[in-house]
């Protein structure tokens, strides 16, 4: 009975504070009332019983436990509740430190931050480095008005397509059923329904084009952005650390603070190499995206150029040529529709 008192009573405390010493966690009472909730709801050892009968058997075949005073035992189920306990505390102490962690760099980098905003302090600059990823910015934002417009230009003209496959089928029964102008109905027909073919061609380089470009901006441009968005935070980790430390160095020499020192000077060390990291990743994502671009944009806007040309200079055959030179396979008439049995 002693030992469930002090097996609960242990459970009472978890001993952590910021260096890891023994003391009371009071900043974390939700997390030892679990931990109490855990180590009290378990079973208890000493209300079990054994029956040494068949089912259904006489009330004198039940041994209480309780009356069992072996050494092997009482050893068993000490070790057992210590070793639960460390291991409760172990996981109760990793957690604290984590957040402890984080909420310590959080406060150092939105401290920084709004010494930034206010002019108070000083930021790492790379200005070469800045005004390529200005003109990135900048330029990502010129591309998607270019695929905006692309994509309203192929949502109209694929309207128009549409309107001329109509007229065709309209101007084709016309020509069935009015004799007297079956010549001129058909003639138009045909003319109608050559259009509607050479702006379906049309439709699939500008289709192809338009994928292209997204890709380059909603993929490319977004990855090396996202690079960019985690150096800019790993500058501002640096700066953070890096003017604590000089706030360290400027007080007094006393053993508290130099060890102090010490803690800041290894930290300024560990986020000045990931700022460096990422910052050679940014460079080299930067240069490859570059060479990237030039590549696709030069065959990208070729295929404009000749598909459009081709169509409204009325060549379909050239037309059809510039979708071979690109390897662009159009979709025959009716793919995009569900089949009989997706219908179902």
């Amino acid at each position: 009975m002693t030992d469930s008192v002090m097996s609960k009573a242990a459970t009472m405390e978890i001993p952590i504070n910021s260096n890891g010493d023994t003391g009371a966690l009071a900043e974390d009472d939700s997390l030892e009332q679990d931990l109490q909730q855990v180590m009290v709801s378990g079973p208890n050892l000493n209300e079990t019983s054994i029956v040494s009968g068949g089912y259904g058997g006489a009330a004198e075949g039940i041994i209480p436990t309780g009356s069992i005073k072996g050494p092997n035992m009482q050893h068993s189920t000490s070790s057992s509740s210590m070793t639960a306990e460390e291991a409760t505390r172990g996981v109760a102490v990793e957690k604290y430190e984590a957040v402890k962690k984080w909420g310590l760099n959080t406060y150092k980098c939105t401290k920084q931050m709004i010494s930034e905003r206010f002019g108070r302090g000083s930021r790492t600059v790379d200005l070469e480095l800045e005004a390529q990823i200005e003109v990135l910015r900048d330029t990502k934002r010129k591309y998607e008005n270019v695929l905006r417009l692309a994509k309203a230009l192929t949502n109209h003209f694929y309207n128009m397509v549409q309107t001329q496959h109509a007229l065709g089928d309209t101007f084709a029964d016309l020509s069935q059923k009015s004799p007297e102008l079956r010549d001129e109905f058909g003639y138009n027909a045909e003319t109608q329904k050559l259009l509607c073919k050479n702006g379906e061609t049309l439709l699939g380089a500008i289709n192809f084009f338009v994928s292209s470009i997204n890709t380059l901006v909603n993929k490319t441009m977004e990855d090396t952005l996202w690079t960019i968005r985690m150096y800019e935070n790993a500058r501002l980790e640096f700066d953070a650390y890096r003017s604590d430390l000089e706030e360290l160095s400027l007080g007094p020499r006393d053993a508290v603070t130099m060890a102090r020192i010490d803690a800041a000077q290894e930290q300024y060390q560990v986020h000045k190499e990931k700022y460096e990291r990422l910052r050679s990743d940014v460079i080299i994502k930067l240069k490859f995206l570059e060479e990237n671009k030039v590549k696709v944009m030069h065959k990208q806007l070729l295929l404009f150029h000749n598909a459009i040309s081709a169509y409204f200079a009325g060549n379909q055959q050239q037309l059809e040529q510039t979708l071979k030179q690109f390897n662009i396979k159009l979709r025959p008439p009716g793919a995009d529709k569900p089949s009989w049995l997706e219908e179902q």
